[in-house]
């Protein structure tokens, strides 16, 4: 994310820049300004001829006079007096209200008004606001002068001008609907999704059933649910252990004594002491695939679960003692856990096959 103050720089910069090319600066003080501009650029790692910067730290459409009228006027209304009366302050209030002009003066601001709105139609934006600008300074207690001028500033892509003139509309009539519509509009365009969501939802508790609120109100919810998406895919989920993994690893216990038991009784029907004992415990404990597969056994779990069977946990202590399990032991319990290697066992020794 681009850092604050090189934005505001980046900001400062375009004023300068455009003050010099309107001529609001005077041609002595070019040179000087420009040199200045430099120092700014240089001091702060911002240069505005760069493309990369500019799509980074430029707040267009918005510029920062545009900002810095919005900050004024909002502090105008919020600003309370420092210590004045009760009295004093309603006093104060009345008086900075605007007056009611008289009919005629009504009359008048009402036709510049609709010449705003034909030059809107137009897509004649400038013309329309400087139209509505003059309706405001006959009859400035008229929300709608305000709303349609909020509507102009945005359809030139002017938005926090829009923002400003919204919330004026709002101020002199808080139940003017379509100023909420405005003002949500706006800060939407702007990707305020919280603040617009806002907005509509306060038009909408006066006006349930306007479509354009309702509209508004369920694409400022979808942004704000993508974002929130967006949000949680950047997380990593936690590990977590499948359902199926406890019965897995059962079976894959049961597979590995089926797989060790066949080994078993293979070596039993084709031991050197004549096709029918079992092999020693030393010839067990040094064929590789026999140890690799209890292992596997003791590692997944299917070995305290399958110890849970009482021949089993008779034949491990038998075992312990020096007390080998014959083939039939063997044969049984290969058919219990899915294996016919009983039989393969016998087979392959060549004295139990058919």
């Amino acid at each position: 994310m681009a850092d604050t103050k090189q934005r505001l720089v980046y900001s400062i910069i375009e004023f300068l820049n455009q003050s010099i090319e309107d001529g609001t600066v005077k041609a002595d003080d070019k040179e000087s300004l420009e040199v200045g501009i430099q120092c700014i650029g240089e001091a702060f790692g911002v240069d505005p001829t760069d493309p990369e910067q500019a799509a980074q730290l430029s707040v267009k459409p918005a510029t920062l006079k545009n900002i810095f009228d919005v900050f004024i006027k909002t502090r105008e209304k919020t600003k309370a007096p420092g210590a004045a009366s009760p009295a004093a302050e309603s006093s104060s209030a009345s008086s900075s209200k605007p007056k009611a002009p008289s009919p005629a003066v009504k009359a008048e601001a009402e036709k510049l008004k609709q010449k705003g709105n034909s030059l809107m139609t137009s897509k004649k934006y400038d013309e329309a606001i400087a139209m509505y600008t003059e309706a405001i300074a006959l009859d400035a207690t008229n929300p709608v002068y305000f709303s349609n001028r909020a509507a102009a500033h945005a359809s030139k892509g002017d938005h926090l001008s829009a923002i400003g003139d919204a919330e004026e509309a709002i101020t002199i009539d808080p139940n003017f609907v379509k100023a909420y519509s405005r003002l949500g509009h706006a800060q939407y365009s702007l990707g305020d999704y919280a603040a617009s969501l806002s907005a509509f939802e306060r038009g909408l508790a006066l006006e349930p059933t306007n479509a354009n609120l309702k509209s508004g109100l369920e694409n400022a919810k979808a942004r704000l649910a993508s974002e929130s998406r967006s949000s949680t895919q950047e997380r990593s989920p936690a590990a977590t252990t499948p359902p199926a993994a406890a019965a897995t690893d059962s079976a894959r216990g049961a597979n590995n004594l089926s797989d060790i038991l066949g080994s078993m009784g293979g070596l039993a029907g084709a031991g050197g002491a004549g096709g029918g004992g079992m092999p020693d415990l030393a010839t067990l404990m040094n064929n590789p695939a026999i140890m690799q597969m209890a292992s596997q056994l003791a590692s997944n779990g299917g070995l305290a679960s399958l110890m849970q069977d009482p021949n089993i946990a008779d034949m491990a202590s038998r075992f312990q003692n020096g007390q080998m399990p014959s083939q039939d032991e063997i044969r049984n319990l290969g058919s219990r856990f899915g294996g016919s290697f009983g039989g393969a066992g016998a087979g392959g020794a060549g004295g139990g096959g058919a």
